[in-house]
């Protein structure tokens, strides 16, 4: 494979933006890895979408990662970034990284904020502290899956 095949396209939106075919490709991608890849039943529509800025990775046309961002005072006290996925064929390609490091920049650039807080699944600790977060608190189930509270203070 050579390095062109490896681009995947990043893209922000806010709600009223998306393409409705956008925004049926993601909600499909999250109800594929939370609900039926994580087995967990739970309500991904959470009436937070219109408040979010989706930040959506695509390669040939297709959603193969995502994540949703919101301003300070919305979903916690600071900016926060949730719903972070990639494609399950899409991984181990550097997607959630590059996914991290789209959504950590349009916080900064939209909402002019030092401070990130996330919901993290616990699992997932050693990937978002390469992105300078750090845990707080003790850990927490969240629709039964264990999580963790992290923060990152000082963006890029």
């Amino acid at each position: 494979m050579n390095q062109n095949d490896l681009t995947m396209e990043i893209s922000e939106k806010n709600f009223e933006a998306l393409l409705v075919t956008e925004l049926y490709d993601l909600l499909r991608l999250r109800s594929d890895i939370f609900v039926v890849e994580q087995n967990c039943v739970y309500q991904d529509m959470d009436g937070k979408d219109s408040k979010a800025l989706h930040i959506i990775g695509k390669k040939e046309d297709k959603v193969v990662a995502y994540t949703r961002c919101f301003a300070p005072g919305v979903y916690f006290q600071e900016a926060s970034i949730g719903r972070v996925l990639v494609g399950i064929e899409y991984r181990n390609l550097g997607y959630g990284h590059d996914i991290m490091k789209a959504s950590i920049r349009a916080i900064k650039d939209q909402y002019n904020t030092e401070t990130i807080k996330i919901s993290a699944q616990t699992y997932l600790r050693k990937f978002y502290e390469t992105h300078d977060f750090k845990k707080v608190g003790e850990g927490y189930f969240e629709d039964g899956i264990p999580h963790i509270a992290m923060v990152k203070t000082s963006l890029l």
